[in-house]
């Protein structure tokens, strides 16, 4: 019959194009494990068997581009959940979106421009090539993340093997201080500190000091050695002098004799 034939000839054609399909699909898986594992090796991701496990190796790559990993498991069961009412197709394109912004993020930790994120949207397996064998070196000291304060894009997870990223979380800022760009110093670098106005002083009244009790100092212990003789003077004391030979000779003229009293008190002494 006609129409026999043409159906086992659509059949055939159909079993055709699927292993063609196949065969891309297997070729596509081998190529993109092997980029992943090329750069999970520049970021310091421990242990090449991520890189070929579906799935999970995207989830490494949000991470390394500053993204939630469980964004990928969101998109991926709400296309899958919601493609019964029309609306599954909304999560594949949040997930590109998502898929994107990592790349973008990932490039620029490989010394990538930004503009290279559009190589990656229609050419995503050229990008991934490009990243994984040229000579760029993982710099993951960029600016922060615009989303690094949103608890629901932001990478906060932690996985043995996975390095965190610095510039996943957004240091806090005080006030007056200066905003962080691009390029911003690696860490270990310790900026000057700022000066600030010290106001003077308050006067104000110091009570004087407590007085307090000094306990008196303790006796100097007593030499444990034999006493020292006295030192032995060097020169003699000097003799005496000798006494005087002659004593001295007595006063020869004895004291004048004292006037006699008068007989008359009245009258004058002559």
């Amino acid at each position: 019959m006609p129409y026999d034939d043409y159906g086992v000839g659509y059949a055939g054609l159909l079993l055709a194009y699927s292993f063609v399909i196949f065969l891309i699909a297997i070729a596509g898986y081998v190529l993109g494990s092997l980029f992943y594992m090329k750069i999970f090796e520049k970021a310091g991701v421990q242990g090449k068997w991520r890189a070929w496990v579906p799935v999970y190796n995207v989830m490494i790559f949000f991470k390394l581009g500053d993204l939630s990993p469980w964004l990928v498991l969101y998109g991926i069961g709400g296309a899958a959940l919601l493609s019964w009412i029309g609306i599954g197709f909304v999560f594949s394109i949040a997930l590109a979106v998502l898929s994107a912004i990592a790349a973008w993020r990932v490039g620029l930790k490989l010394q990538k421009d930004a503009v290279w994120v559009v190589l990656y949207v229609f050419l995503s397996i050229v990008w991934l090539g490009i990243n994984a064998f040229d000579k760029s070196r993982w710099n993951p000291n960029i600016q922060p993340a615009s989303w690094a304060g949103n608890g629901f894009l932001a990478d906060r997870t932690v996985w043995d093997g996975v390095p965190v990223q610095p510039s996943a979380a957004a240091p806090q800022q005080g006030y007056g201080a200066a905003p962080q760009g691009y390029g911003a110093a690696p860490q270990g670098y310790a900026p000057p500190a700022q000066q600030g106005y010290t106001p003077p002083a308050q006067p104000g009244y110091a009570p004087p000091a407590q007085p307090g009790y000094a306990p008196p100092a303790a006796p100097a212990a007593p030499a444990t050695g034999a006493p020292l003789p006295p030192a032995q003077p060097n020169t003699p004391p000097a003799p005496p002098a000798a006494p005087p030979a002659t004593p001295p000779a007595p006063p020869t003229a004895p004291p004048a004799t004292p006037p006699a009293p008068p007989s008359d008190p009245t009258q004058p002494p002559a």
